[in-house]
């Protein structure tokens, strides 16, 4: 059966949970209008709505993060990008980090997280690694969709946790801001990058994107 044809409400979720410690360190890569610990808003009219975004429906805020910068940055940068024959590298276009910031959180409080971290967490809301691993607009929307029944079903939750797609030894988790209404991070100066796409920026981002074989390609390159 098409994922899409599918309705998340017909299934009863036994959601597997995760504690985040307060004070746990985190990494967001995000547009530099907002503050480090700013919550994205929901916009029916964002273009390319990510995969656990709010629906009209349930028009919550959210925050996605990385349990370390690299994976903050891969996360969002290297999304179905091919290693170039030529440099065996990972390139990435300059308009993608144009107008973004990396910066530091820190939790204020302990946080229940729906766990998304094994293949049994996952069967507990009736899915597998396809609603973390496939790409595109139509299996976000999907993605959304079961978001929105994992929140009905679990309105205690916080947030939901997963190992990273793109650095698989560390995790990522989105926040959901309607139920951390009292500011639930501080921002922190340790490795905070105000401008990824000055030139300044492209170093330093390049620098943690090294290991994985990835770079921003300067703008003033070909």
């Amino acid at each position: 059966m098409h994922e899409a044809t599918v309705s998340p409400s017909g299934y009863r979720f036994r959601p597997h949970w995760e504690l985040l410690p307060a004070g746990t360190r985190l990494w967001r890569m995000h547009r530099s209008r907002f503050a480090p610990v700013e919550f994205k808003p929901f916009d029916p009219d964002d273009p390319a709505p990510g995969r656990f975004h709010g629906t009209p429906e349930d028009p919550y805020s959210c925050l996605y993060a990385a349990t370390d910068p690299e994976t903050a940055l891969a996360e969002t940068l290297l999304r179905s990008v091919p290693y170039d024959p030529e440099t065996g590298m990972r390139l990435v276009l300059w308009r993608q980090v144009r107008g973004r910031a990396l910066n530091a959180v820190r939790t204020r409080c302990e946080l229940k997280l729906v766990s998304l971290l094994s293949g049994a967490a996952l069967a507990a809301v009736c899915q597998d690694n396809r609603l973390l691993e496939n790409e595109g607009a139509e299996h976000y929307a999907h993605t959304r969709r079961w978001a929105r029944e994992i929140r009905a079903q679990a309105p205690d939750a916080m947030g939901m946790i997963w190992d990273s797609r793109r650095n698989p030894s560390q995790r990522c988790v989105v926040l959901f801001g309607d139920r951390l209404a009292d500011g639930p991070l501080d921002a922190l100066p340790y490795r905070s990058i105000p401008d990824l796409g000055s030139p300044a920026g492209i170093e330093e981002t390049n620098q943690l994107l090294e290991p994985l074989r990835a770079a921003v390609r300067h703008p003033l390159h070909r």
